[in-house]
């Protein structure tokens, strides 16, 4: 019997994303000015080299890109790295790595929301953040709810916002440069000052690629793509290729332009974080000050939306494949929507995010645990191109570069982030991998997966 629109109950997606619609979501993810929170870390340990540090952090990541392009091709379907996984290395290993992805997509989105009500209630002091945290869950819940191409389009304008406040940033600092001069060597972000290392540069990539964390939700929408896996892939590449170039071109000038040195930032870790406040203010104003903290609010806020919806598509595939309890499988016919998956991812994040918003030491002790869980679902990511392409042979003829060492250059850098993450991070990584083991145990002892009929 057919089911009426509207009724959840069905499990098959609706292929309406262009191409604009899946870089829009990859970029709100990643946030066109992610670097502002970090500049001043990096400028200290980078020794003034920041721009350079995210032209390696840039083709760090692409390893990563590249890979999800090669096995969006093989599996374009809903699940992203989870399905990777499960059609290169196998159930047991697809399972993991959804598992691990599921800590990133569903704890990153609560740090974009406490992102956002910090800056709203900076703005609006009369109302508690975690006021303004709770607000934002439910804003972008409802806008996913509405339905992907809805949510896509709202996307896409605060975007054209952001993008907007970032060129008016890059102008007013050309401007000021032009007028003022700069504090610094011109090669400075390039080259350092000061003693410039290897080992520097490295260290400051290993919290740089941090920033690109995101642009990968895009795979988690292939089975809504209008233009297939090949489109996907493009906007994958394509997403990652933009936000360096936007990475590098706003770090080069905020550094030209910084009133303090890599040497005092490193001096004084407190003032690392209003770094580049600090420099808005030095070379144009408050009004441009302002004007940043209002568009990282909606910013946060709609990196949010594109993280929650990710995380609802990766719960939905897992329980198609009765890896989770069924009921999460279920699409509204009305907007093409996941609903109890969404509502699900909405749940935690909420949580989470107002849990955190209530604490002075929230941020700090939420963030520390956001990365490694995504960074082991990349490593697996890595040796599914392997296992697809050069051991199992199932993509045709094994291309040495393209299927083995990009992979493992990809795997590498991989490895050397996660050695170089917060013990907190690892820790908690290494509780929830056990957990996701001991679950994936309980279902083999079973006889079948979780949430099968």
């Amino acid at each position: 019997m057919a089911q009426p629109a509207g009724e959840v109950g069905s499990t098959r997606l609706h292929r309406t994303l262009t191409f604009r619609d899946l870089v829009v979501y990859g970029l709100l993810f990643i946030a066109p000015m992610a670097p502002v929170g970090i500049f001043g870390t990096l400028d200290a340990k980078s020794h003034g080299a920041v721009a350079l540090v995210y032209v390696v952090a840039t083709v760090a990541m692409a390893f990563t890109a590249f890979s999800y392009a090669q096995m969006v091709r093989v599996a374009p379907q809903a699940g992203s790295v989870y399905t990777y996984a499960r059609v290169g290395l196998g159930e047991g290993p697809g399972f993991i790595a959804g598992w691990m992805a599921m800590l990133d997509y569903l704890l990153i989105p609560a740090v974009a929301y406490l992102f956002s009500g910090i800056a709203m209630n900076a703005l609006v002091p009369e109302v508690s953040r975690w006021v303004w945290t709770a607000i934002a869950v439910v804003v972008t819940t409802g806008l996913n709810l509405w339905g992907v191409r809805a949510a896509a389009l709202v996307g896409f304008l605060v975007l054209a916002l952001e993008i907007v406040v970032l060129l008016v940033f890059l102008a007013s600092a050309v401007f000021a440069l032009a007028e003022k001069g700069t504090r610094r060597g011109w090669l400075s972000p390039l080259t350092g000052e000061g003693g410039l290392t290897t080992g520097a540069v490295f260290t400051a990539v290993s919290v740089a690629v941090l920033s690109y964390l995101g642009f990968d939700a895009i795979a988690a929408f292939a089975e809504e793509s209008a233009g297939g896996s090949a489109r996907v892939a493009r906007a994958v590449l394509t997403c990652l290729a933009v936000a360096g170039v936007l990475f590098v071109a706003q770090t080069y000038l905020a550094a030209l332009l910084a009133p303090m040195s890599p040497a005092e930032l490193a001096a004084d870790p407190a003032g690392q974080g209003s770094a580049f406040y600090d420099t808005v203010d030095a070379a144009t104003g408050a009004w441009l000050h302002d004007l940043v903290a209002a568009s990282k609010a909606i910013g946060a806020a709609f990196a949010a939306l594109a993280g929650q919806a990710a995380a609802g598509w990766l719960l939905f595939a897992m329980a198609r494949d009765r890896r989770l309890p069924g009921l999460l499988a279920k699409v509204d016919r009305g907007s093409g929507v996941p609903r109890p998956a969404l509502l699900g991812a909405a749940a935690v994040t909420l949580v989470a995010a107002v849990w955190a918003a209530r604490r002075d030491d929230g941020l700090d002790r939420l963030v520390s645990v956001v990365d490694v869980g995504a960074l082991i679902a990349f490593a697996l990511l890595h040796l599914s191109v392997i296992g697809w392409f050069a051991v199992r042979r199932r993509g045709g003829p094994t291309r040495p570069v393209r299927h083995v060492v990009v992979p493992l250059l990809g795997l590498a850098v991989v490895i050397a982030v996660v050695v170089r993450a917060a013990t907190t991070a690892q820790v908690v990584g290494g509780v929830w991998l056990v957990v996701g083991l001991g679950v994936l145990i309980a279902q083999r002892v079973r006889g079948r997966p979780v949430g099968a009929g």
